[in-house]
């Protein structure tokens, strides 16, 4: 058996871009790769055309291209053809990508192509409220209708997708899992009365809700410490700097105890979230983030979101706390009862990855996409 992915990011030292999606594209291909099937990654929007293995794994980077007009439509049809050239000399079986931008409408490929629902720009719009692009819908929609199957990281977003795009054809949600070899506990490294946010900085990710609540953690534990690990992205509604949005949010009390930090190669990950008391991830708009599951493996208590997928994932009173974002009260109570009691938040902490452990391993995972590739090639 022979997979492809096809996906605009991917983690790699080559590779201009990384984030959830590439993450979990990685993990899986990895797996996959482990059980003796051969995976195919295609990543466009490159700065290079380069072919690379990487841990058992076939990376072809593809280099981006301009045209004077039609380049939407025109790049597209490059990356379609070199695709077809691969898949005929290397025997490809099937191939998989993302639902964000509906790269695959306007392809045609002679294998079964499958979309996995990671969130689709249409799917993010609909949780932020934010008007979307109507092109990105139709490219979007055309991929979808056009998949030979749809795979979905969530249940959630499964139905979400389909009443959006008013899909009738049957959704198979298989959750995205995490590697709990790398992601390892060592709670000789935490540092007490610490919270830690990491992703992108945006307002999606319910960022400006968390400074909001930290202005009132800083109340309780004058001590406490906020660190934001991730990129500094321009806000949509107001065409500013969201840190600048973060800043101007804080108290002079808060922002005393807030640390911001860049991005960090994704080998770093792990021992920021260790040194972390509590994980803070209280985002409006995800699929099945894998924030969520590495802190979770690391054995961290969580206070997130309760929207939708969370509560795939999430136990509340449990493995953590999940509260919605606008409820900035709850938020905060929730980071001062950890931060206050050690023991909870470690017990907690031990519950999170028991919870990893019984059903989000990366060989567990592996396996449902072992299934459902062999049942879908059979066929």
């Amino acid at each position: 058996m022979h997979i492809a992915f096809l996906t605009p990011e991917y983690p790699h030292p080559r590779i201009q871009r990384a984030a959830g999606i590439g993450t979990s594209i990685k993990n899986l291909a990895i797996a996959l790769s482990r059980k003796q099937i051969q995976v195919t990654v295609f990543v466009y929007s490159q700065s290079e055309d380069v072919v690379v293995e990487d841990q058992g794994v076939t990376l072809h980077l593809i280099k981006h291209k301009t045209y004077r007009i039609g380049g939407w439509f025109l790049y597209r049809k490059h990356i379609n053809r070199y695709i077809n050239t691969v898949v005929k000399k290397q025997h490809i079986d099937v191939i998989e990508a993302p639902d964000w931008t509906g790269i695959t409408s306007f392809m045609k490929f002679k294998i079964p192509v499958v979309i996995r629902l990671h969130g689709s720009d249409t799917y993010f719009c609909e949780l932020e409220g934010r008007t979307q692009k109507k092109k990105n819908f139709y490219f979007e929609k055309n991929a979808l209708i056009k998949a030979d199957h749809i795979l979905s990281v969530s249940a959630f977003t499964a139905k979400k997708t389909a009443s959006l795009f008013g899909i009738k054809n049957t959704i198979t949600t298989i959750h995205n899992g995490v590697d709990v070899s790398m992601f390892t506990p060592d709670h000789s490294k935490m540092i007490p009365k610490t919270i830690l946010y990491f992703g992108t900085i945006i307002r999606k990710k319910g960022v400006l809700a968390l400074a909001e609540a930290f202005n009132k953690v800083i109340a309780e534990e004058p001590s406490a410490r906020l660190t934001f690990i991730g990129k500094d992205v321009t806000d949509a509604k107001t065409g500013t700097s969201t840190i600048q949005l973060l800043q101007s949010i804080l108290t002079k009390e808060a922002l005393a105890q807030v640390t911001f930090i860049a991005q960090i190669p994704y080998h770093e990950v792990a021992n920021a979230i260790r040194s972390a008391h509590v994980v803070c991830l209280p985002s409006y708009a995800e699929a099945f983030p894998m924030t969520w599951l590495e802190a979770m493996a690391l054995e961290k208590a969580m206070v997130t979101s309760d929207i939708g997928w969370a509560k795939e994932l999430m136990i509340d009173g449990k493995t953590g706390y999940i509260t919605h974002p606008d409820d900035t009260h709850k938020l905060a109570n929730a980071i001062v009862m950890l931060l206050q009691d050690i023991d909870l938040s470690k017990t907690l902490g031990v519950q999170a990855r028991k919870q990893i452990l019984a059903h989000f391993t990366q060989d567990q995972i592996a396996e449902k996409n072992n299934v459902f590739y062999k049942n879908l090639i059979a066929k």
